[in-house]
């Protein structure tokens, strides 16, 4: 760490310390994506997280050292074994700074830590939306504690950063929306129905779909967070009003058996996908029902190849959207009847999903690309270091923000203090 060199050593390459728990879906896109563009620009990117996801192979081949750390999603008795093993890790790499990433890693980081090294917290979603009752409640009173261990708390949506707010953590906040790879996802060249056709040809149990059958995916962890029970529930209303309507679920997780027995006819269950991209292509619409996010990058993924989505207005996914792309596009969380409505009113006009994927991808290339995204983390990077530099600790303000500073709500990056 830091206070480890003397003043006679010389200065390496700047090291970033990224401790993840999630080893593979979102979160570990997001910290993939980060290391790429921190070793590009001559960082030393380090990734301690569990063994065994795709996030340890994925962030090596993007240039970071990478390092074994066991540790459960959910908090338990294995706490202090993995706080213990975080504080070694820190020792070990000696970082700069500290970017950790969703809950376990906050907490069991953040302790390790405890605010004497330059410390970035991103919640990726806050760990109290997640539980109830109790836990929910011991999950606000850790995030409100732990915010004086953290330079920043990065967010990934205004909506997110509100509502840490509301729930009570004092925070210097930063906001920097999340961004996707637009090299990688992107339309396919061709005609619209070639393109979908020649997906489908390929892709895993749609051999047999005719090529003019409206079909719409959903990608992600099954899982209660993400809703596909509420899709199943809303699924015969769609297949109802769009006659031959196909539904395939793409992703693995927990809730694979519950979800296979409660699906009625027409759906598929893909199993992972190593590139949703094209599932992407062979969709007319995509479709993410979460009940909770900080901003999801699936529906940033479709729209950058150029489909047009409905999501559940949970944090990030009305910031996500194009300008009035709410209107079609955006639906109340477990509201089956809703989600139905949007999905068959887009499945029922070719013309409006088209015209809707189009905007979408142009607003993703605009304001969500992936490049875009990691050079402002690495400018908060400066800012952190600068101000430790400067003789400013990891402590919150001893003031709440004038309350004027939180009405502002356009999805672009910004530091609260």
């Amino acid at each position: 760490m830091p206070g480890n060199r003397t003043e006679t050593e010389p200065r390496t390459a700047r090291t970033v310390l990224h401790l993840s728990q999630p080893a593979g879906s979102g979160v570990a896109r997001v910290v993939t994506d980060l290391v790429r563009a921190q070793t590009a620009a001559g960082l030393r990117a380090v990734v301690a997280c569990p063994p065994g996801g795709t996030l340890g192979r994925d962030a090596a081949a993007a240039g970071a050292e990478v390092l074994d750390w066991p540790a459960r999603r959910a908090p338990g008795p294995d706490l202090y074994r993995e706080t213990a093993r975080a504080a070694h890790l820190v020792r070990h790499t000696a970082p700069d700074l500290v970017h950790t990433h969703s809950a376990k890693a906050g907490l069991a980081g953040r302790l390790a830590v405890r605010g004497r090294i330059p410390t970035v917290h991103q919640p990726h979603a806050w760990s109290f939306e997640a539980v109830g009752g109790t836990t929910a409640l011991l999950a606000r009173r850790w995030e409100r504690l732990a915010a004086r261990w953290a330079d920043r708390v990065l967010c990934v949506s205004e909506d997110e950063r509100r509502r840490g707010a509301a729930t009570g953590v004092r925070a210097r906040w930063a906001v920097v929306p999340n961004g996707v790879d637009t090299e990688r996802f992107h339309p396919a060249d061709g005609p619209a129905g070639d393109v979908r056709a020649a997906a489908r040809a390929v892709l895993p149990g749609l051999d047999g779909l005719p090529p003019d059958a409206p079909l719409v995916v959903c990608v992600g962890r099954l899982c209660r967070q993400k809703g596909q029970d509420v899709l199943l529930r809303a699924w015969p209303e769609v297949a109802a009003r769009v006659p031959g309507a196909r539904l395939v679920l793409v992703g693995d997780g927990p809730a694979r058996r519950a979800l296979g027995a409660a699906a009625p006819g027409g759906v598929l269950f893909a199993g992972a996908a190593a590139d949703p991209a094209p599932w992407y292509a062979a969709a007319d619409a995509v479709v993410l029902p979460s009940r909770w996010e900080g901003m999801a990058l699936v529906p940033l993924e479709a729209m950058a190849c150029g489909r047009p989505v409905v999501v559940t207005d949970v944090a990030g996914a009305a910031e996500s959207l194009p300008p009035g792309g709410a209107d079609h596009c955006l639906v109340p969380p477990d509201d089956p009847g809703a989600l139905a409505g949007a999905l068959a009113a887009l499945l029922a006009d070719p013309e409006l999903c088209g015209g809707l994927g189009r905007r979408a991808r142009e607003h993703v290339r605009a304001a969500h690309d992936v490049r875009r995204t990691a050079a402002r983390v690495m400018e908060l990077y400066d800012e952190v270091l600068a101000g430790r530099a400067g003789g400013r600790s990891a402590a919150p303000p001893a003031r709440r923000p004038h309350p004027r500073s939180h009405s502002q709500s356009a999805p672009m990056e910004r530091t609260r203090r």
